[in-house]
């Protein structure tokens, strides 16, 4: 009888196991930052910019990211939506940065902005979402967002 006890012991044991594998360490959402907003070119109507974003992975595991799709809104207006294809891994507890060319008509940003005072070109509000997808791995893909402030050069 004392057999058959442990037996079943072990038996449900083995099969805790497997669920404790698939729930797992807790996976934290990384965190993407607007670390600067440059410039290109463009005229009136069109403006092209380059976005630099700094990604933040607090996991014990490399993100490889295949692509990002995002909406940018500054100063609470719709700024730029897009998608970008570069491919880049982030290391296990590490950061790592990234440009997106952007493409937008700011105007009426920059008038909202101007409204303001001239202090306010130099920094603004951003509301940055979105959705990471991700090359390997058990997620396909991880939705952020994140607002802060950034420095407009």
């Amino acid at each position: 009888m004392q057999g058959m006890r442990a037996a079943i012991a072990v038996c449900a044991m083995s099969a805790l196991i497997p669920a404790g594998c698939v729930l797992g360490p807790k996976f934290i959402t990384p965190t993407l930052t607007v670390a600067g907003v440059e410039l290109e070119g463009g005229g009136l109507l069109e403006q092209r910019l380059k976005v630099r974003v700094h990604v933040a992975n607090p996991n014990d595991r490399r993100l490889p990211i295949k692509g990002i799709t995002y909406t940018l809104e500054i100063d609470g207006q719709p700024f730029a939506t897009g998608e970008s294809a570069a491919s880049f891994v982030v290391p296990a507890l590490g950061e790592a940065e990234f440009d997106m060319n952007v493409t937008t008509n700011m105007a009426g940003t920059l008038m909202r902005l101007l409204a303001r005072g001239p202090d306010a070109l130099q920094s603004a509000s951003y509301h940055l979402s979105g959705k990471i997808s991700l090359s390997a791995g058990w997620l396909e893909s991880i939705p952020f967002e994140q607002r802060g402030t950034v420095r407009l050069q």
